[in-house]
């Protein structure tokens, strides 16, 4: 462990997490369902309040210095100090005052089996609102997703819904931490926003809609064109009738 003087104290030394070993080829899955999808980013963006929200991960996560530590693939927490996790390089909970408020997991080969044990203990032992696991292929976990939500100081499993016989593999369950479905289709991790049904939004979501105004924006433009076309050809219309009445009226 290294300390560091935080800013703005040069009395008092901060306590600085070591950075994550690397990692095993085995435990990539993380960066395949998160960092590669923009998951991550979409989430944080979708959250806001940066100034006192966190949405990152891939950082050691422990109680207090000197005590056991994990770092998750995503954690959220909400009403923390941003500033203070950087300059820890980690979520230190007593300096934070308050632990992480939800915490997801990517299953792999290599860490599978510690996710739904060791993991899940250590969470709850840190009274984490909510853990969630994810597994692409189920072999790992037992289940492709599941989740826990603390009761009192004990986890209990939040629903989840399992594809039926009629439906393409969809697994969704609620987070009533984010406010969110998380949902697993079309071999894709995603978040739903329950107000709309729709997947928060996403690089591709942000461009299909910049395509779709422009798409709306010309066809108004060329309704707006025929507009002043046909009304162009009315008034000539009105002044040949004009005219026409006052030759007859000439007669």
């Amino acid at each position: 462990m290294t300390t560091r003087t935080a800013l703005g104290d040069a009395s008092r030394p901060r306590f600085v997490l070591p950075d994550i070993p690397e990692k095993h080829p085995d435990d990539m899955t993380s960066a395949q369902h998160l960092s590669e999808t923009g998951l991550h980013h979409h989430l944080k963006q979708f959250l806001g309040r940066p100034e006192t929200t966190i949405v990152s991960g891939e950082r050691y996560m422990i109680l207090q210095p000197g005590a056991p530590m994990r770092y998750p693939d995503l954690m959220v927490a909400f009403d923390a100090d941003p500033q203070a996790y950087l300059d820890s390089n980690g979520y230190i909970i007593s300096d934070q005052g308050k632990p992480p408020d939800f915490v997801l997991e990517i299953a792999s080969k290599y860490s599978g089996k510690i996710d739904v044990t060791a993991k899940r203990d250590f969470y709850e032992s840190l009274a984490i609102p909510e853990y969630w696991r994810f597994d692409a292929t189920g072999e790992f976990h037992g289940v492709k997703l599941a989740g826990d939500r603390l009761v009192g100081n004990r986890f209990e499993p939040i629903l989840v819904a399992e594809p039926s016989h009629s439906d393409a593999e969809t697994w969704q369950g609620f987070s009533e931490v984010l406010g969110l479905f998380l949902r697993w289709r079309d071999e894709e991790l995603g978040f739903i926003d329950p107000s709309t049904g729709e997947h928060i939004a996403t690089f591709e979501s942000l461009r299909l809609r910049a395509e779709r105004a422009e798409r709306e924006a010309a066809q108004d433009r060329q309704q707006l064109a025929l507009d002043r076309q046909q009304l162009a050809l009315a008034e000539t219309r009105v002044q040949e009738l004009e005219a026409e009445l006052r030759r007859r009226s000439n007669d």
